[in-house]
């Protein structure tokens, strides 16, 4: 990478990927003596389904050819079906039951479980690492009876919140930020039938406004079509193979008839962030992922897409409340952080999905250069001054930046 960067004259982009691409595989992996890997998300002291796969996706570039990565990506989606098969609605796990994290919660918890806030994302990414070690290594022997039951766990949960209001899941914290809890009882705002999936609370596990994320069922649509694929490759389950097409295809056509709507200033189509099926939606993007920009990079449609165009040009204007402009840079926040406060993460997911290789040159440059000479993409700093972050330590961020740089280098 050293080569590359040096060659091109970017000799701060390859130090950057060194310093954040060796940092996740020396810091937050634990191999346990089953083989399977706990994936510490950074400075908080617990596994996430979602930042764990993004966390070590960009290794799957050398797993492509090494063994020992094959088997360290396995080992993760191991873990992650084992934490689906304890509790299905939670987003993050302790390593051991040890009962940390937030216990206090007005909701049931194991004790493994380091917090319960149910994220459609949560139960899409391990398929997503899943499906990609596959497709990029031919690696199969992650496709066990473990598997094959998270998958099971998986479906349930996406069908029977279609129809929330027969789940038994709810979310109360008391004494928190009215971000980190559910109203109405903590059932959240009332929904309508549309065929897509409810969830509690986006990736930034900041609670849903409205119960069906676009973005997360975008993600769920991609992610079934894959198990669609996997299930009928590696298990004779062809009730259970119908039963997922059939799923992705009442979720997709949800995101069609309440997901999409008019731009009342410009007269285009473009998605919606969130919708109630009641005729309510919001017109905004949020810096995690999947997020509306990040659709291309999901997998569900094309960069070139019109209404992903449309949508795009809404995403990265002040129209967009989280786009916050500064003397040091522009880019997608969310309500997670402070505001005038962006995400690299979300600057980021802007280069993987733009078109112009010099889109992608310029957003390298701001995010390695935005570290505030620690080295570490944070989770968060002000557009006017990069000294003011949040997360001293934030994996996820590290490696996205690892992602667009191959990306930028065509090593995919």
């Amino acid at each position: 990478m050293d080569e590359k960067t040096r060659a091109i004259g970017k000799e701060s982009w390859g130090s950057q990927f060194r310093n954040c691409f060796s940092d996740t595989l020396l810091r937050t992996l634990n191999i346990q003596e089953d083989g399977s890997v706990y994936l510490v998300t950074g400075d908080i002291p617990a596994m996430w389904l979602r930042d764990s796969t993004a966390q070590i996706q960009p290794y799957l570039v050398l797993a492509q050819t090494n063994e020992i990565f094959q088997t360290l990506l396995a080992g993760l989606v191991q873990k992650q079906c084992d934490y689906i098969l304890i509790d299905p609605y939670a987003n993050a796990f302790n390593e051991a039951p040890n009962g940390q994290g937030h216990q206090t919660d007005k909701t049931a918890m194991s004790p493994w479980v380091w917090e319960r806030k149910y994220e459609v994302d949560s139960l899409c990414y391990p398929v997503k690492l899943a499906y990609l070690l596959f497709e990029q290594t031919g690696y199969t022997g992650h496709f066990n009876e473990s598997f094959l039951q998270a998958a099971k766990e998986i479906v349930r949960v996406f069908r029977q919140e279609q129809h929330h209001e027969s789940s038994d899941y709810s979310f109360e914290r008391f004494g928190a930020r009215p971000e980190d809890t559910l109203t109405n009882d903590g059932r959240g705002t009332p929904v309508g039938y549309t065929g897509m999936t409810w969830s509690g609370f986006r990736p930034s596990d900041d609670a849903c406004r409205y119960g069906y994320l676009i973005p997360a069922n975008m993600f769920a649509v991609v992610i079934l079509t894959h198990l669609e694929e996997l299930v009928s490759r590696f298990y004779q389950e062809e009730v259970f193979v119908q039963e997922i097409s059939r799923l992705r295809d009442e979720i997709r056509s949800g995101i069609e008839q309440y997901g999409i709507v008019q731009d009342e200033q410009t007269g285009k189509k473009m998605y919606a962030y969130e919708v109630d099926g009641l005729g309510n939606y919001t017109l905004m993007d949020d810096a995690n992922v999947p997020s509306l920009l990040s659709a291309p990079y999901l997998g569900y449609c094309s960069k070139e897409d019109e209404l992903y165009v449309n949508t795009r040009e809404f995403l990265l204007s002040p129209r967009n409340p989280y786009y916050y402009t500064g003397s040091v840079a522009s880019g997608i926040g969310s309500s997670h952080t402070p505001d005038q406060y962006i995400w690299p993460i979300a600057l980021s997911i802007q280069g993987l999905t733009a078109t112009a290789k010099d889109e992608k040159a310029r957003i390298l440059d701001i995010v390695s250069g935005t570290t505030a000479g620690t080295m570490q993409c944070h989770e968060s700093f002000d557009v006017n001054d990069e000294s003011r972050y949040t997360r001293e330590w934030f994996s996820w961020s590290n490696m996205m930046f690892c992602q667009l740089l191959l990306d930028y280098l065509d090593i995919r």
